[in-house]
């Protein structure tokens, strides 16, 4: 870990300065957790529209060693949830011995420096995937809003490396809405649930826009193949988020394409522009 009196931090870059600020932030954190605080630490210093900079990785290790300190369920699920929307940002594919775009912090820091750096954030992510039970109890027991059940269902994806998955829940973290793109006409069809028991309709266009347009059958699956959706229907039912259970089925199942007529799956389609 990056001890929090170095030099090192003010050299490190945020979404807007450098990072000289977050060591302090991160001590007030340690001697008395405060949401705001944190809230600021990861608003306006580590994440930003999708995107995690070279103080994140810095700091992400600290977090993860205070979640772990915690016996606030509530606080190591502030964490847990966070890091693990950090985590959905982490492009591994650039990434060994460090991320590729830290050449000139290297230059400077050293490799040495900026490996052991990295290292401490992948160990604290493994240290946080850990909690992954105690957080599907917690949300079963203390959460009643769908939306912040979704949330853990966003970290635990993250903190498996199923990125594609984490990612596409974070733009329909709601539930109310999912657009998918057709492998045959690269169109776009709005995947919206109507009425009770899950049930899905597609169209062509946004219905916020168009209310008056033809709606299209979703065919659901009577059971799942794929092992993602199996973990996803598993932690969903842990969690008790019976709203997510019940729509699972429609987006693993298939349709007609809106706008071209050809039979597509859901669930690929959904991922395709999240990179899965």
């Amino acid at each position: 870990m990056l001890q929090l009196n170095s030099e090192l931090w003010g050299k490190l870059t945020g979404p807007y300065e450098s990072g000289e600020q977050v060591p302090e932030l991160l001590e007030r954190l340690m001697l008395d957790f405060d949401k705001e605080v944190f809230e600021e630490l990861f608003q306006e210093h580590l994440y930003h529209q999708n995107t995690i900079y070279t103080v994140t990785y810095a700091a992400v290790p600290y977090l993860a060693k205070l979640a772990l300190a915690s016996k606030n369920r509530e606080v190591r699920h502030e964490i847990y949830v966070t890091c693990g929307i950090i985590e959905s940002c982490h492009d591994k594919t650039r990434s060994e011995p460090y991320p590729s775009d830290w050449t000139e912090l290297a230059a400077e820091a050293g490799t040495e420096v900026c490996a052991d750096m990295y290292q401490s954030y992948l160990k604290a992510i493994t240290e946080l995937a850990s909690l992954v039970p105690e957080m599907l109890a917690y949300a079963k027991q203390e959460i009643s809003s769908d939306t912040e059940k979704r949330y853990v269902l966003i970290a635990d994806a993250a903190y498996r490396e199923s990125q594609s998955v984490a990612n596409m829940f974070l733009n329909f973290t709601a539930g109310d809405e999912y657009v998918a793109v057709c492998g045959a006409c690269d169109q776009e069809a709005y995947l919206w649930p109507s009425g009770e028991g899950g049930r899905i309709q597609a169209f062509a266009e946004d219905p916020v826009f168009e209310p008056l347009q033809a709606a299209h059958e979703v065919t659901p699956v009577e059971a799942f193949v794929e092992a993602e959706l199996q973990i996803l229907a598993e932690r969903a039912d842990q969690m008790g988020d019976s709203s997510f259970l019940n729509q699972l089925p429609y987006l693993a199942g298939e349709m007609n394409c809106p706008s071209c007529g050809a039979r597509m799956q859901v669930w690929p389609s959904l991922l395709s522009t999240f990179g899965g």
